[in-house]
């Protein structure tokens, strides 16, 4: 069967607005979520995931109890779960492949599962707003008509996305929501803010940058974070970006500039200034083509380890 909402397939919308008037049960659950202050996460026991990334761990894992991820405007915040094994994935998609995202997903939540015959799979879609090109609107849109393609049973547990994740300043339309958190032993989903990001934040802004798609960067069954080698054409407009005002970067690099959070430009100049110290991967990075491996300190912290083979 599709997707669910109170345990009866959806009928796929023609659009958002229709999709919130025929259930709008859904919005008294987006408005609890929206009406708590965002919680600034430690970075002890945190997984941090980038826009095109994902992870997914158990209960179990002893090293991470916290996913999660911010700086989502347009883009949309997937928590998948399964209720009995406790399984948990959390995805930034960008609509670059939507289909191909959630289908990992689903598919990493249900190999950690390892068969459990109890509970359910429950999906929880957080972000966008009402912006002037309609991407949130689209994004929307995709993301259920791809979990409504699966044959599995998902359960629509939470729905938080582009007018339900709007607010109105000053004539301007905003997300309320741009990050957000789950604690993988509880599976309580929050709004949430991160101030450390890493490891390998240039690396894995870079790989986005230059158009990667959607990739796992965590193995739960070793508890260790990987960033694999990838390749990427040298990219000589980055010193050009890195000497323009902050306005004009904005305005070129982001789908929706006036809602942009503060760090944006920082962020995407410290992407630039990566990009034009490694024109391509070289043994600085990647010494012998093998990936950096993290795994967590027993302060609960990542620590680069030996190279994989």
């Amino acid at each position: 069967m599709p997707l669910l909402v109170d345990n009866e397939p959806i009928v796929v919308p023609s659009s958002t607005g229709a999709f919130i008037a025929r259930y709008s049960q859904l919005e008294e659950g987006a408005k609890s979520l929206k009406s708590k202050p965002a919680r600034k996460i430690d970075p002890k026991g945190l997984l941090y995931v980038q826009q095109r990334e994902f992870a997914a761990t158990t209960p179990q894992d002893g090293s991470v109890s916290i996913l999660g991820t911010e700086d989502a405007t347009t883009c949309h915040l997937v928590v998948l779960r399964h209720t009995g094994s406790g399984a948990t994935s959390l995805g930034h998609c960008d609509g670059s492949d939507t289909a191909m995202d959630v289908s990992m997903m689903l598919n990493a939540v249900k190999s950690l599962s390892g068969g459990c015959d109890r509970g359910r799979y429950e999906v929880h879609l957080i972000g966008g707003f009402i912006d002037d090109r309609l991407l949130s609107h689209r994004l929307s849109l995709e993301l259920l008509e791809a979990f409504n393609s699966h044959s599995e049973n998902i359960h629509l547990a939470t729905y938080c996305l582009t007018e339900l994740n709007d607010v109105v300043k000053e004539r301007v339309h905003w997300p309320v929501i741009y990050g957000i958190a789950v604690n993988v032993k509880t599976g309580e989903i929050f709004h949430a803010t991160f101030p450390d990001r890493g490891p390998d934040e240039d690396i894995r802004s870079a790989r986005t940058f230059m158009g990667g798609s959607m990739l796992s960067i965590y193995d739960a069954k070793v508890e260790q974070l990987k960033i694999e080698l990838y390749q990427w054409m040298p990219f000589p407009a980055a010193w050009f970006w890195l000497q323009q005002t902050d306005e004009v970067i904005l305005q070129n690099f982001s789908t929706s500039p006036i809602v942009e959070p503060s760090h944006f430009v920082k962020y995407l100049k410290s992407t630039f200034k990566f990009l034009n110290d490694h024109p391509v991967p070289d043994e600085s990075l990647f010494p012998k083509g093998r990936s950096r491996i993290y795994k967590k300190t027993t302060d609960g912290l990542w620590a680069r380890i030996d190279f994989a083979a």
